[in-house]
């Protein structure tokens, strides 16, 4: 059940241009968050920004959680400023989180950008629980952008790098690293970054067969399903209709579900 805990800061730098990694202690919600939930953060006491500021669970520890984020407006730009032994307010965890299936015999997380930050727990989740090590795919615009090459490569996993100016690894979309790879059925796909990003690898694992996971990215109001601020188009019907809530019914999904076009 989500909760909203007083969480002092342990650490909070900046890991590349405009990225930073925050540490906060948050025992009550990091003994139940899982990888793919996140949290809503009151980046500052009193109305304005009125609003929680979403953010991904990038680890999660026994009493603590880690968040990666980008500086992209002032709500981050004032979580930039956050020094350690501050306070802050965390409400969560909220959403759902990543299903684990043990039937795959193949992970593969293809990450966009920011879009790497519910991964690493992610990947500690499959190895610890299904006893299997998952591959990566980072994609960004350059080396310079690239995040947590580091971290997975100390849980043992292989990555492979794609940059739009070939400054690392492939010069090449994530989708296309994907492709090359040509997963065979046992596999099963994650994803999370910009939508095209996304649109792209879902076009991958149609065309081979494979299940995708989409962890969505959303502005959010409330994080709890009521304001319907982060609503995304589905290609079904449902009975509540044809779209369906990030924070609410996500923000991890079949990537098939969604409607790419209409996002």
């Amino acid at each position: 059940m989500p909760r909203i805990e007083d969480c002092e800061v342990h650490l909070n730098q900046e890991v590349a241009e405009d990225h930073y990694r925050m540490v906060v202690h948050a025992p009550g919600i990091a003994g139940e968050a899982r990888a793919g939930q996140f949290c809503m953060i009151e980046v500052q006491e009193g109305l304005y920004p009125f609003l929680r500021r979403p953010m991904s669970f990038e680890r999660i520890y026994p009493d603590s959680l880690s968040i990666l984020y980008k500086v992209e407006g002032k709500g981050t730009r004032m979580m930039s400023r956050f020094s350690p032994g501050q306070t802050i307010s965390i409400q969560g965890p909220l959403g759902k989180p990543f299903p684990l299936d043990p039937h795959h015999d193949r992970h593969i997380l293809v990450a966009g950008g920011i879009g790497v930050a519910p991964f690493p727990a992610l990947a500690e989740a499959i190895i610890g629980t299904l006893g299997r090590t998952p591959e990566v795919i980072l994609a960004a615009r350059s080396e310079n952008h690239l995040l947590c090459e580091d971290e997975f490569h100390e849980m043992g996993c292989t990555v492979h790098l794609a940059t739009d100016d070939g400054s690392a690894g492939d010069k090449a979309f994530a989708s296309e690293v994907l492709r090359r790879l040509n997963p065979g059925p046992g596999a099963m796909v994650y994803c999370c970054g910009p939508m095209v990003m996304m649109k792209a690898t879902q076009r991958v694992c149609s065309d081979l067969g494979l299940p995708c996971l989409a962890s969505l990215e959303a502005e959010m109001a409330c994080g709890d399903g009521v304001c319907l601020g982060c609503v995304v188009p589905t290609v079904t019907d449902r009975e509540a209709g044809s779209s369906v809530r990030v924070c609410h019914d996500g923000p991890v999904f079949d990537a098939g579900l969604i409607d790419w076009d209409g996002v």
